[in-house]
């Protein structure tokens, strides 16, 4: 597609990946728009980037609808939604509480499948758009203390695939990323901690593979694609 003048969202875009992928798309000249539950943050990334900011919650309801309806008013239509937006939860089985769990599905399920809702309806009435939902490798394999977490990816895997199917034939294409580790403060706040490499991946990384997953003529698409350090050792 042409990434400039196309109009983008994305989920959970104060810092990180998700902070990295609208620098990236701004840069191609993208009108983007970046949503989160922390006005502080979100105002603060949104002016150094060059974008627009909707303070809310992905999971909520209202606030999904109200966040794809007021950048299809500002705009006239919407062209990308990037779900990035999610938190993780490193605990041990019989540690986790069924309140954590439905906070990590609240986030990286029921958000995804809101915001993806609520712009499907304008990518079918405009005849198309970009579907770009962030998952992790943490979708391809279980592994321990990842209960929630991890099936919450691997949920959001299942999502995609239903999507991809469904709205191929409007012309939209969907695409899951599945990160390898990044090295983000994302790990630290899921309560695992990691050692800082000059070998692991960059937020800066996944969004040039977004990008170039974008930039592919509208005829094809990628359907799913896993980001790797080549030596993290």
């Amino acid at each position: 597609m042409q990434l400039e003048n196309a109009v983008a969202i994305v989920t959970g875009g104060s810092e990180g990946i998700g902070r990295a992928i609208a620098e990236a798309l701004a840069e191609e000249g993208c009108k983007v728009t970046i949503t989160g539950r922390r006005e502080g943050p979100l105002r603060k990334a949104a002016e150094e980037i060059g974008a627009e900011w909707i303070v809310g919650d992905v999971g909520d309801e209202g606030d999904a609808a109200r966040t794809v309806r007021s950048v299809v008013e500002a705009h006239g239509r919407l062209d990308i939604l990037v779900n990035n937006a999610g938190f993780g939860l490193f605990k041990p089985l019989v540690d986790t509480t069924l309140e954590e769990l439905e906070a990590v599905y609240h986030t990286n399920v029921f958000g995804p499948f809101l915001m993806t809702r609520e712009a499907a309806r304008q990518f079918i009435a405009q005849g198309g758009g970009e579907l770009i939902n962030i998952a992790s490798t943490s979708a391809l394999k279980g592994s321990a203390t990842r209960t929630a977490y991890g099936s919450s990816k691997f949920a959001l895997r299942g999502m995609t695939e239903c999507w991809r199917d469904e709205l191929r034939r409007h012309s939209v294409r969907v695409t899951l990323v599945n990160p390898s580790e990044v090295m983000t403060e994302f790990a630290t706040k899921a309560g695992s901690p990691r050692e800082r490499s000059d070998n692991k991946l960059r937020p800066r990384e996944i969004a040039d593979a977004i990008i170039g997953v974008l930039k592919i003529d509208g005829r094809g698409f990628v359907p799913e694609l896993s980001v790797f350090a080549t030596n993290p050792f």
